[in-house]
This record gives C-alpha cells, structure tokens and sequence, in this order.
C-alpha cells in the first residue's frame, strides 16, 4: 500500500453561473520515503492539489488517501509551507516555530518546544532574528522561519508549495541542502514523504525521486518521469555531465510543449 494514493481527483470551483476546473481526473501514488516534485506552468493547479492533501480543501470527485484512510480535514502527520510565508503576526519568529512543534508534538514541555525551535531556525540562518516578529522580517527571511516551523514539527509528510520562491540564490541552495539532509535522515528512521511543488527544473531534478509534470489547465497528470541519477547528488558536479543536461533538456521539451499546445504554437525543440 503506498503511503499517499490520489485516485481520480477533480476539484472544480464555482461562482454562480460559472464553473472552473482546477483538476481534472489526476490520479498517482507516493511511496513512503519518497520524495515527488510537481512541477507545471502556472494554472495548472499544483497549489490546488497540494491544499487537497492538507485537507482545506474538498474534492468534487475522487479521493485521496493516506495510509489507507481517506482524508477528512487537516492533522498533524503533515506539515506544510505555503507559497506565502502564513505566519502568525503576532508572535516572534521563535514562538511561531514552537507553536507548529506544539501541535505536532502533543504534551511537549514549554522548554523542549522552544529548544526545537532554536534548533531549527539556527539551521535556516536566523537564530539571531529568533526574537523578531514577522513584520520586522524580509519576504525570505519569513518564509526562512516558515520553513523551520515545518522542518521542526517532524512529521511523516511534508508537503511544499514552492517553498523557496523567494528566497535568494545563496540561501535557496543551503535550504535546498537542509531539506535533502532531513529527508534522508540518519539512518535510524524512515525517511519522510515529500511532495514538493515547484516550476523550477534544476530544483525537481536536484532533489526529487520522481516528477510528475502536469498539463496547463484544467491541470492533469501529462507525464510521471523517474529521476535517473543516483543519490547522493553533488550538485556541483552533477549539473556539469552529459547526462544531466540531456534530462534536463528532455523536460524542458516536455515542459514547454504542453504549454505551446494550449496557446496554439508549435512544438518546442531545444
């Protein structure tokens, strides 16, 4: 039984006479331990999908289950980062880490809470900026926190809506490295499962198992592509071979040709 089982989901959104339709028919599966990039033009409703798996949003049809169990509502087996940072204002960087370690990790004491959440924004750069609040934050550095929140909450699944948009090149990559790290973990445990939403194709390459490339709207699964390089990955190195450029070249084709065939053009070879 795979870990996460998405089985003919459509999610249609209605405004009084009008109907729009977000996903149609997607249906794919990810294994425990594994990590799955989706990557899409925009519109073609990864954000959707990705708010369908977290449980705030209803499917018109199909299901999607985890462990076997279909889901009804938000829980704490996953944790997310938005697209937008989603922090509380009110609270300083720090509390906003310990309060997402307070749900995840029922009758936690107030001092282990907070030592996760030191931890872990030491790790995304920020322990210095631990007392600030959100508004007191740059774009990146409040999406850096959101990061650590869901990083520190140690769920089963992660589930991430290009997390690392708008974060600077430099930063990207450590976050990028920190997420690879924790994925993999230590050997000790099983490793997490991540779907992580991206448009970036260096980024899905880099760190993911599998992609599953989606069509422009109405967004449906166009291709399920297996990542062919072994792990661990030097980014520095791998980027430089002839096989890396030629599967990154492969996706693009596939990338952009969906794309030209919803706007009429002609197929696109690089």
């Amino acid at each position: 039984m795979s870990k996460i089982e998405i089985q003919n989901l459509s999610v249609d959104y209605r405004e009084k006479n009008n109907c729009f339709t977000a996903l149609d028919n997607v249906s794919f599966s990810v294994e425990a331990g594994e990590f799955v990039s989706v990557i899409g033009s925009s519109g073609c409703g990864k954000s959707t999908l990705l708010s369908v798996l977290e449980g705030i949003n209803t499917p018109t049809s199909g299901a999607v289950l985890i462990d076997g169990n279909e889901i009804h509502g938000t829980g704490t087996d996953r944790g997310v980062v938005f697209q937008h940072y989603s922090l509380f204002p009110w609270m300083t960087a720090r509390k906003n880490v310990a309060f997402g370690v307070k749900q995840s990790k029922k009758g936690l004491p107030k001092a282990e809470r907070l030592k996760f959440a030191d931890d872990f924004l030491d790790r995304v750069g920020l322990e210095e900026f631990k007392n600030k609040y959100p508004s007191q934050l740059s774009g990146g550095m409040q999406q850096r926190v959101a990061i650590a929140r869901a990083l520190a909450m140690d769920t089963d699944i992660l589930l991430m809506d290009e997390p690392f948009g708008a974060i600077d090149t430099k930063n990207r990559t450590i976050l990028q490295e920190l997420l690879l790290k924790l994925w993999e973990g230590d050997g000790t445990q099983e490793k997490k499962t991540v779907i992580f939403v991206t448009h970036d194709i260096d980024e899905a390459i880099l760190l993911s198992d599998r992609i599953v490339m989606m069509t422009t709207s109405p967004g449906r699964v166009y291709k399920e592509i297996t990542v062919p390089f072994d792990r661990p990955r030097n980014r520095a190195e791998l980027v430089q071979t002839v096989q890396y450029g030629k599967f990154r070249n492969e996706l693009q084709s596939l990338f952009y040709s969906d794309i030209a065939s919803k706007i009429g053009g002609d197929e696109v070879v690089l």
